[in-house]
This record gives structure tokens, C-alpha cells and sequence, in this order.
């Protein structure tokens, strides 16, 4: 079978590979076997570049992003694989901020057709193959790579990187990772590997000693961000950008830092960030200042990264974000509440296996209400999530797609009010 087109590349490779995002656990392979072949297979491309690896439940990617920004910015060749995409498929495989070909993706199935229908791969496990054989064939100087779900049996785990990451824990995938904080630190701790620093976000006391237990095991030195750089102070500006006051071990550190990813929740990203930036300039790579202040500030023109509280239009004020568990949504409804306008349209729609149980007692009541479905199968249906929200009281309504949900809410807000649209990153994919 040949494939003349990009189209057709990408239907094969959705409809041939389970997918995960689109069809839920079924889709989960929880071994490394269908990696390690392919891996074998294309004489393990991962070896030919350094790799930065990074697990956690929230921030793993707004962390891919801007660290791979001030590598960027400092004048190195940068891979950044990352997922799940908003729009198209090209956005989880980029060197530079700049997507993957077409024609390479075309020419890699293709060339490659008779090994995947032989082994049959998910998506996810294609995909990784993939992206580490762009970045072997485009020489990249580095690759950031980012975990799909989990992280010991997750497909990026095959690599050998110069630094592992973890940026913190929270209950998401329960069903697949494990039915406490413990077990789904146990499976992100995986990626740390031996004699490999690991540098842990957020310093969590109910599951620290799971990652200093790993990283005595594999003799890695383990730095927890939160202990080194601290944010003391924030506040967005007339420009839209996230001003930060920082101190480094308890002295001012660079002043002024502005980021252009704006929600809340990115105070905690923020050291996990500059403890990495640290670390690379400690062995070696010419990192200065001037490097990581253009990175924070341009990081969405950088790479591209939409969806983390992105403002699509103003009066009203219509913002999108991924957000999709009980911490980021806490954060977010936090940052909602302080921003003193008239009133606030929720529109939102989740996944299957959420706990919505969890979820709607952070939602406030005196808020509006419209609930909706992606156009995928792992979508709730928008009236099963209507008649959810019946226990709580909601002023709500439901409508089935996401665009016309949004034509609602702009129909009944004021200038002055604001339309929060997420729930799913597919809600959000939909509505921008």
C-alpha cells in the first residue's frame, strides 16, 4: 500500500494504530515489547542525539515547551515531542517550533508500512518511532521528549536521557496507573534511570520518599525544583504576560521575568523550569540570562503552544484551557474568581473516565453552565454530564456540539462577562 497523501497517512495512522486519546484503556499497552521491536528495528535513533525526559500529571507540557524554548533561544538544534495535539497530528513532533513535513510523514509509513502491519503498534508506539527517527534524520543537538501516560511502560521510556524530570503528581489515569498518589508516583518515577539526575517539581510529602526510594536505587542524584527557586510574587500585566518576582536560594534571581503562558497554575511550573535551565548550564550548555528571559516571553511564538489559557476574544473575554483534572481545574477556577468580572459561562465536556465526582464540587454555583461533547468516543455525552450536574444545583444546559455550544454562550454573555471553555483538551481542540 502506498499513501499519496498527507490525509491518507493520517487516517491510516488513526485508524490502523488504537489510539488512546480517541478511544480510551483498550488503546493501552502496558508493556514495552512493540517499542523495544520497532526500536530495534530502526537501529535505536534515540541514541544518536541527547534527550531530556518528562513525566507528571500537570505542566508536563507547558514545562516541554519553554524548556525546549531556552534551548532554542541558546542557539541549539531542538526536538520536541510532545501529546497529545490540538489541531493536527504535526504538532507532537517539532524541531525549532516548527512541525514535522508532511512528505516525512508520508515517506516514514510508507517506507515503514510493512513493520507496522506486522507488528501493529498503537498509535502512541508508532508515533514514538517516529519522532525520534525526524530527530535522528534532521541531527538535532537535543531532543525534549515528553511522556504520553505514566512513565515506566510508557513508549518514550526506552531512552537513555542526560536529565529526567517529573513535575508532580495528582490523580488523573487512576484506572491505569493505580488507585493512589503511591502507585501513580511508582509508575512516573520509572523514568528515572541509572546514575541519571532526576529533578522532581513539586516536593510532595505523601509520596516523596517513592522518588527518593528510585533515585537511591539507581544512584541518581534527585533535586527537588521547589527547594531552590521560588516564586514570591505574580501578577499579569497590561500586555498580557505572567510578570514573576523569583528569588534562587533566597536571593532575588532574574528580575522582571515575564511569561507568555498566563494562567495561575504556571507559578508552579515556573522553578521546575529554571531548576533545568540551571542544571544544563552546570554541564555545559551556553545558557546565559538574556536566553531564558526571550524564552519565557515568546514561548508560545516559539513552539506553538496553544490551549493553556489562551484568550481567543475579548468583550467577552472567551478563555481556553486543557485543563482537565481536579488540581489544574482548582487552579483555574481560582484564577476565574480573581479576575472581578460580572459573570462567568462555563462551557465544559470530559472524557469518560473522569471523576466528576471530584470535579464539580470546585465549580462554583452562581456560575452559567453549558455542557458539551467532542466529537470523539471517549467523549460524555453532553446530557449525561446535563443530568450529572442536576445534583448540584446548576443553573446549565446542554448542546451536543462544541461550536454551537460557544455560539450560545457568546448569544447570552455581556461585554463584561467571561466564557471559560474546557473540561478536555478535545473541547478546547473543537472550540480554537
Amino acid at each position: 500500500m502506498k499513501f499519496k497523501s498527507y490525509t491518507e497517512a493520517i487516517e491510516y495512522l488513526y485508524n490502523k494504530a488504537p489510539m488512546y486519546s480517541r478511544i480510551g484503556k483498550s488503546a493501552y499497552k502496558a508493556n514495552l515489547e512493540n517499542t523495544n521491536k520497532l526500536d530495534k528495528y530502526f537501529n535505536h535513533p534515540h541514541l544518536k542525539y541527547k534527550t531530556i525526559h518528562i513525566a507528571g500529571t500537570n505542566g508536563k507540557g507547558s514545562v516541554s515547551h519553554t524548556i525546549a524554548s531556552i534551548i532554542m533561544e541558546a542557539g541549539y538544534k531542538t526536538g520536541l515531542y510532545t501529546s497529545p495535539h490540538l489541531k493536527d497530528f504535526k504538532e507532537r513532533i517539532k524541531i525549532n517550533g516548527i512541525n514535522i513535513k508532511e512528505s516525512y510523514i508520508i515517506d516514514f509509513l510508507n517506507k515503514h508500512y510493512n513493520i507496522i502491519e506486522q507488528i501493529e503498534p498503537s498509535f502512541f508506539e508508532i508515533t514514538t518511532l517516529m519522532a525520534f527517527n525526524y530527530f535522528k534524520d534532521e541531527q538535532v543537538d537535543i531532543a525534549v521528549i515528553e511522556t504520553g501516560l505514566g512513565g515506566r511502560l510508557d513508549s518514550t521510556n526506552i531512552i537513555n536521557p542526560i536529565l529526567s524530570i517529573i513535575t508532580n503528581i495528582g490523580w488523573d489515569h487512576s484506572d491505569l496507573l493505580g488507585d493512589s498518589l503511591e502507585k501513580i508516583a511508582y509508575e512516573k518515577a520509572g523514568i528515572i534511570k541509572k546514575n541519571i539526575p532526576v529533578i522532581i517539581g513539586e516536593k510532595q510529602n505523601e509520596i516523596v520518599n517513592v522518588f527518593i526510594n528510585k533515585a537511591t536505587q539507581e544512584n541518581s542524584d534527585i533535586i527537588f525544583a521547589d527547594e531552590n527557586f521560588k516564586v514570591e510574587n505574580y501578577f499579569i500585566t497590561q500586555n498580557q504576560l505572567l510578570q514573576l518576582e523569583i528569588k534562587k536560594n533566597e536571593k532575588n534571581f532574574l528580575p522582571g521575568l515575564k511569561f507568555q503562558l498566563i494562567g495561575f497554575y504556571q507559578v508552579k511550573n515556573v522553578p521546575t523550569i529554571l531548576q533545568a535551565a540551571d542544571f544544563l548550564t552546570n554541564i555545559g550548555y551556553n545558557i546565559q540570562e538574556t536566553h531564558i528571559y526571550r524564552a519565557f516571553k515568546n514561548v508560545v511564538n516559539l513552539t506553538q503552544f496553544y490551549g493553556r489559557w489562551q484568550i481567543i476574544q475579548h468583550n467577552p473575554i472567551i478563555i481556553c484551557d486543557i485543563g482537565h483534572n481536579k488540581p489544574a481545574l482548582e487552579q483555574n477556577i481560582k484564577q476565574l474568581l480573581k479576575m472581578k468580572k460580572n459573570n462567568v459561562i462555563f462551557i465544559l465536556g470530559f472524557m469518560k473516565d473522569k471523576d466528576l465526582s471530584s470535579i464539580f464540587p470546585l465549580l462554583p454555583t452562581d456560575s452559567y453552565y453549558i455542557f458539551t461533547e467532542a466529537n470523539i468516543p471517549r467523549s460524555l455525552k453532553a446530557k449525561e454530564l446535563y443530568e450529572f450536574s442536576k445534583l448540584y444545583n446548576f443553573n446549565a444546559e446542554y448542546v451536543e456540539n462544541t461550536k454551537e455550544a460557544l455560539k450560545k454562550a457568546i448569544n447570552i454573555a455581556n461585554d463584561t462577562d467571561i466564557i471559560y471553555v474546557g473540561g478536555s483538551t478535545f473541547i478546547v481542540a473543537e472550540v480554537i
